[in-house]
């Protein structure tokens, strides 16, 4: 009796420490656990997340039809200011025992040209010799060359009618010079742990467009194709900047303007707007540009903006850095999770290991399951949302989308975290003997976890 009562008397001493012990492990845990004292854990779960905070889909979109950036060409050539002619009159622009010159123009389509060059002037007239200025202006080659034979023959009948010798065709096409800045040109440097640098070279390129040819398309065709993976999927143009009436109000107006101008579709000064033109769009949505708007006038500026912007933060238990976000498709959390090489459903081995086991031992650590991803709102506050990664293996409504500016937070739950800290502090050893005669002894040992 008095053995057992000692026992007794000893085993409550030891219940006595464990407890101890186990309160002093608790407090160290609501210490250092970032479980616990995880600023962002009173996220808004996914499900009662209101939808308009949660992302647009864009890998469905579609994208603009390449024939929508390039201007209808006409039926018949109309004549415009900047067209340079060439004219033959027998007689009047060349001797009668002279054969007409004939150019052959560096761009293949035109055919070749035959007479002296005569431009068409600001106000749509040529001047030809011995007669008035003739206006050609809106007119087609055929109209142009009936205009001129009747301003010879009818007009001031130097020449005979019907045995005249006039000939009318296009030198060169009127030309509209235009600006193209694009900022695609160098590319962003994409490293295991995110966007390490950047490789960009902005470019600025002065194209001579000619008429019928001054669309986007032709502007882009002329300066490295459509905006590559580090650029924007649209194209902005500023048009009609600088070209008011010299004041200093109007200049102040238009320089903020300018700088607002990759933010704003439309102006309300006269003349002056800025137009954006993306490259893809939601299925079954009309594009929110006209025609017009795609042809270039001299003094335009196309801009292709970079995509800097476009990146997302990691934290916590996942690798911390930057990433680039995919430009024509989505990313959700679950998909984020892998990129950036975090945890996932591991058991508690790390993707990084350089030992090269690929299982552990034992039974193995909980994976860390409480993703908070705090997104910033338009009206520059943020809010916390609460992804369970566990539920976004099995329920699709749970992956929500990465946006650009998330940062994504992975971090224990407080049960996964007790789990942990228990299994990394306390070992218990199973020691028994299972076999024990004159011949020999057979003992095994356990430990756990």
């Amino acid at each position: 009796m008095a053995r057992f009562g000692t026992s007794t008397l000893l085993g409550g001493r030891l219940c006595g420490c464990t407890k101890l012990v186990l309160a002093f492990a608790l407090l160290s845990l609501l210490c250092g656990c970032a479980a616990v004292t995880n600023p962002v854990a009173n996220g808004v779960p996914v499900r009662r997340c209101p939808p308009h905070f949660l992302g647009r889909e864009r890998e469905n979109d579609e994208p603009v039809p390449l024939s929508a950036l390039r201007q209808k060409p006409p039926e018949q050539y109309i004549l415009e200011p900047g067209d340079i002619l060439g004219v033959w009159i027998e007689g009047v622009l060349g001797e009668k025992t002279q054969t007409p010159p004939v150019n052959l123009t560096d761009r293949g389509r035109l055919p070749p040209a035959i007479g002296y060059p005569v431009a068409i002037r600001e106000d749509g007239t040529v001047s030809l010799p011995y007669v008035e200025p003739i206006k050609l202006k809106g007119m087609t080659l055929i109209q142009a060359e009936k205009a001129i034979r009747e301003a010879y023959t009818v007009a001031k009948e130097i020449l005979k009618p019907d045995r005249d010798r006039i000939i009318v065709t296009l030198l060169r096409p009127r030309q509209y010079s235009v600006l193209v800045i694009r900022e695609d040109s160098g590319g962003l440097t994409i490293g295991s742990n995110g966007v390490i640098g950047s490789t960009k070279r902005g470019t600025g390129s002065v194209v001579d467009l000619p008429a019928y040819e001054n669309d986007v398309l032709n502007a882009l065709a002329q300066t490295g194709g459509l905006p590559g993976l580090d650029a924007e999927n649209e194209i902005i143009i500023q048009r009609g900047y600088f070209k008011g009436d010299g004041s200093d109000e109007r200049l102040r107006q238009e320089m903020c303007l300018y700088a607002e101008g990759p933010h704003r579709n439309r102006t309300n000064l006269p003349g002056v707007e800025t137009i954006r033109i993306p490259l893809r769009l939601p299925p079954g949505e009309e594009p929110p540009f006209s025609p017009k708007d795609i042809v270039l006038e001299t003094g335009d500026i196309l801009y292709i903006p970079a995509r800097d912007t476009e990146l997302f933060y990691t934290g916590g238990l996942l690798p911390p850095g930057e990433f680039i976000l995919p430009r024509d498709y989505d990313l959700d959390v679950v998909e984020a999770v892998v990129r950036v090489g975090g945890p996932l459903i591991s058991g508690g081995i790390q993707g990084n290991n350089l030992t090269g086991n690929l299982q552990g031992t034992g039974i193995g650590f909980p994976s860390p399951s409480q993703l908070t991803v705090i997104r910033k709102l338009p009206n520059g506050q943020q809010i916390p949302i609460r992804v369970d990664l566990n539920r976004a293996m099995n329920d699709p409504r749970e992956r929500i989308l990465v946006m650009p500016g998330d940062f994504l937070v992975l971090q224990d739950t407080p049960t996964e975290a007790l789990l942990r800290y228990l299994s990394l502090t306390f070992r218990i050893n199973l020691f028994g003997r299972f076999l024990n005669t004159e011949d020999g002894q057979g003992t095994a040992t356990q430990q756990f976890p």
